[in-house]
């Protein structure tokens, strides 16, 4: 029986229903690897992650840059009147503008290199860095996520398919048996109400087909969303047992320390935190630098006074250079920030470690599944394999008429019903495994890693 709760993938898709043969045919398509490998490459959440990493590598750039482009120039071309005289006497008025004026020129550039800021740069360093490491961990959270919703899609396509086929190989046999005994009935050597059952069973394969084919189209459907291509087609393949051997609970702990990107996620905001507390610091005190500047005005209409006590502001040509400071005297609002930094700090220790005490639960959480459900396919394996001998039995008695066809009634249905659990057990181990990837980091250990 194809149960929604068994196959539901985690997305709801409107599909146009398209009627499928029982057992379709898929000689081409794509594999689980390379539904991952579409996925990470078109996956619009992706996109957007590395479009954020990259203004975040930008801004790392910046950082390293920006202390070091505190420069400034102006300058610019006007008119400017006939002004002669000096500091004493001048047979000009102040007119702004006279019917004598000409061109004049100016050019002014200054700016400081920083020599020492108890920090600021350094920490600022450190803190954009640890940026992009939390951004590139939070990529691979996403990656992550999309290649886990991938593989339970997959794998609810190959369960969809394999039900379609065990329905095909039931309806058969439950056809041929209820041919045989309609016939019996019209002869009146058989029994009606017998009939009837193998009807009612016939009726109800044909509603679980339908509802096989369904689950395929969702899946499918899934699949092209997440993979951005929208005629995909997925190889046959039958559902197997992946072949990772399920290990000890202490194994996926230690690799959920190494790789879970949450934990590493984690312990760079950690220190981006730290970073900004000693920016914070460091805001408490004064910045030396190397202060330059240069500047030159050209302006032939006016007198170009040489006495240096005189103020020209239409000729001259000046530079220096010389160790300068600035230093923000704000005190009450830099410790306030400085608490404000403590305060976040204080915030991402917490987060720190509630990261490592919830990854540890989802871990031994997605293990115990997976043993379960591995478990579940041991037994439903013996129950498929012992049901399977009843239903031959019955057959064999059947051809040699020791036995009425009524009789394979409840043989097919343990056995189709014990196959059918098997591979959704099997679907479900899979997909615990692709979580327990998931959850650890360790994504080698999913089909298709």
């Amino acid at each position: 029986m194809i149960r929604p709760a068994v196959l539901a993938l985690g997305f709801v898709v409107t599909v146009t229903a398209q009627v499928r043969a029982a057992s379709p045919a898929h000689s081409e398509g794509v594999t689980l690897g390379r539904c991952l490998e579409l996925a990470e490459r078109n996956h619009p959440n992706l996109l957007a992650e590395r479009a954020r990493l990259g203004r975040t590598r930008a801004q790392l750039k910046e950082a390293h840059v920006a202390p070091f482009s505190q420069f400034r120039t102006t300058g610019g071309v006007g008119i400017a009147p006939t002004v002669r005289g000096d500091g004493v006497f001048s047979p000009n008025t102040d007119q702004s503008l006279t019917g004598n004026v000409g061109m004049a020129w100016r050019f002014d550039v200054s700016g400081v290199v920083p020599l020492w800021t108890f920090g600021k740069i350094s920490n600022l360093w450190d803190a954009a860095e640890a940026a992009v490491k939390v951004g590139e961990q939070q990529l691979q959270v996403t990656r992550d996520e999309i290649r886990f919703d991938v593989r339970k899609a997959y794998y609810g396509l190959l369960l969809a398919r394999d039900g379609q086929n065990l329905l095909a190989e039931a309806q058969a046999r439950i056809d041929e048996a209820a041919a045989k005994l309609e016939k019996e009935v019209d002869a009146e050597d058989g029994d009606p109400v017998d009939l009837l059952k193998l009807q009612t069973y016939q009726a109800e394969l044909l509603a679980r087909v339908s509802e096989a084919q369904k689950y395929e189209q969702v899946a499918r459907a899934g699949l092209r969303f997440y993979t951005g291509i929208a005629e995909l087609e997925v190889k046959a393949a039958s559902l197997d047992l992946a072949k990772h051997h399920l290990g000890a609970l202490p194994t996926y702990l230690s690799a959920a320390r190494v790789h879970r990107p949450d934990i590493l996620m984690a312990h760079a905001g950690l220190q981006a935190r730290q970073a900004q507390v000693r920016l914070a610091q460091s805001q408490l005190f004064p910045d030396f630098g190397l202060g330059m500047s240069l500047g030159a005005s050209y302006a032939p209409e006016v007198a170009n006074q040489i006495n240096p006590f005189v103020p020209d502001p239409g000729n001259y040509f000046r530079y220096g250079l010389g160790v300068v400071f600035q230093w923000n005297l704000d005190f009450p609002a830099s410790h306030a920030r400085l608490l404000q930094a403590q305060a976040q700090l204080e915030e991402m220790v917490a987060l720190d470690r509630k990261a490592l005490g919830g990854v540890a639960a989802e871990v031994e959480a997605a293990h115990a599944d997976a043993v379960d459900w591995k478990k579940r396919i041991d037994a439903f394996e013996k129950a498929e394999k012992y049901a399977r001998k009843w239903l031959v039995i019955v057959q064999q008695s059947i051809d040699v008429g020791t036995m009425d066809e009524k009789d394979l009634i409840e043989p097919a249905r343990r056995w189709a019903e014990n196959r059918y659990s098997r591979l959704s057990a099997t679907m479900e181990y899979n997909v615990a495994l692709a979580k327990l990837a998931r959850v650890t980091g360790w994504d080698a250990i999913a089909p298709g890693g």
